[in-house]
């Protein structure tokens, strides 16, 4: 561990002169220093591509391919406003939402208030995660019920996060994504030589903008998980300061140097967020295809303790039989990544909002510490109790989705505020910048509304 992080910031969250460190000029040295968008991509893959991308597609077939594909690319500017602000402020998300305007209650900003509201309902996504990691162990080994592997995995979880092995999880949770990844390809692949095979006119059909009625909710909520959601863009403001993008930059200053150190790293950020956006939604195009293609056509939609199973079906009708196996492995490896990465971000994120409450100092890093191995136990828990209670796995994260979409629109009013309120004026991105940034809140806005009306 020493040696993985010799180069990080003592801590992060501190900004200190002799932390300060200029940016990579070169394209390699570039690569070198990312990170936090492809740790998001882990957490991403398993709950919004794995199982509502592909429920989407079973339920609606090729016709709402667009709204997978705008969910993925529309979201993209509110995390790097996000991460904007994390590398030119440092601050974390709490002490950022504590400074936006509104009522606050015992000096606690609204939005506060209401992110911690939503997250009774995010434990339901959560705990649906845990079932599916649960569910694929007990078809390998059917000796040990669900129950006994609900908390397996929830302890297994707490363990990993608990003892600090981030490092090597996160490497080994991707290397493990980009094999899944590989296999997902090859089948969508090889679906053409199938019954199941689907053509051009498919996918233009799917890219017509049609949304039949009755694909509305699912599609919303799939807007809500697939992409980057409301919460893993308030994640990815801890992981862009942990990686050191802040610490590097510097307290912020009124001189050249700052400002030319702040713009170098948060061109490190944008190829980060871009390029981790690519593969997430290459990925989650592909999910979709063979949910449409393989189960909408067999009227096949992944629902209860069958969800793993129905999910098989893509892969043994194009790969064969001895596909399911390996797709069970993976489906394990990709689930828990989510699961793993889920928790490590909701330790620091409760751990700075019971800061802003008054219950620790969260820039006290003994504080901090103890504060995250707490929670890295308590969550995982509560998710196994909530998935034990319900047992609706992919019901709980359609859940989670929809209460991710009414996320979005907090961390839309905070990154407009970020935008046009607290970004230095030597930070200004360009008019390209701003019209994506627009577009994105104008869709963002449109889609949960829609979804929150019609919910009501």
């Amino acid at each position: 561990m020493k040696d993985e992080n010799r180069d990080r910031p003592k801590d992060p969250y501190i900004l200190t002169e002799e932390e300060i460190k200029d940016p990579p000029e070169t394209f390699w040295g570039t690569l070198k220093h990312l990170g936090p968008g492809f740790v998001m991509s882990a957490a991403i893959v398993g709950s919004g591509e794995l199982i509502a991308t592909t429920t989407l597609g079973a339920r609606a077939g090729f016709v709402t391919f667009w709204v997978i594909i705008l969910s993925c690319l529309i979201k993209v500017t509110l995390q790097l406003e996000f991460g904007n602000h994390a590398i030119s402020n440092g601050e974390t998300v709490m002490s950022a939402f504590n400074r936006l305007p509104g009522w606050k209650y015992r000096d606690i900003n609204w939005t506060i208030w209401t992110w911690l509201f939503i997250q009774l309902f995010k434990l339901l996504q959560v705990g649906g995660i845990v079932g599916g990691v649960a569910i694929t162990m007990n078809i390998f080994f059917p000796s040990l019920n669900v129950t006994i592997w609900t908390f397996i995995a929830a302890i297994l979880a707490a363990l990993l996060v608990f003892r600090g092995y981030y490092t090597f999880v996160e490497r080994f949770s991707l290397v493990m994504i980009a094999f899944f990844t590989v296999l997902t390809f090859l089948s969508v692949y090889f679906l053409q030589f199938t019954d199941f095979a689907y053509s051009w006119q498919d996918i233009a059909y799917g890219l017509k903008f049609n949304l039949p009625t009755a694909t509305v909710g699912v599609a919303i909520a799939a807007f809500g998980l697939t992409g980057v959601g409301g919460d893993e863009i308030m994640y990815y403001h801890y992981w862009c300061i942990e990686k050191g993008y802040a610490a590097y930059t510097g307290p912020a200053a009124n001189n050249p140097e700052w400002v030319k150190r702040a713009k170098g790293w948060i061109k490190v950020m944008y190829w980060d967020a871009v390029l981790s956006m690519i593969v997430y939604t290459l990925v989650t195009a592909a999910f979709y295809i063979l949910g449409a293609a393989v189960l909408h056509a067999q009227d096949r939609v992944p629902e209860g303790y069958q969800m793993i199973e129905t999910l098989s079906g893509m892969y043994t009708e194009t790969l064969g039989p001895g596909a399911r196996n390996m797709f069970l492995i993976c489906a394990v490896v990709v689930l828990f990544s989510t699961l793993f990465s889920a928790l490590a971000s909701w330790t620091r994120i409760f751990a700075d909002a019971f800061g802003k409450l008054g219950f620790l100092n969260f820039h006290d890093i003994e504080q901090r510490r103890k504060a995250i191995a707490i929670f890295a136990w308590v969550f995982p828990l509560l998710w196994a109790l909530m998935f034990l209670f319900v047992q609706l796995p992919v019901l709980m994260v359609i859940i989670g989705g929809f209460f991710t979409s009414v996320l979005l629109l907090i961390v839309v009013f905070a990154a407009i505020h970020f935008r046009y309120k607290q970004l230095k004026v030597e930070l200004k991105p360009t008019i390209f910048y701003d019209i994506a940034f627009w577009v994105s809140v104008i869709a963002i806005l449109m889609a949960a509304i829609y979804s929150i009306f019609r919910f009501f």
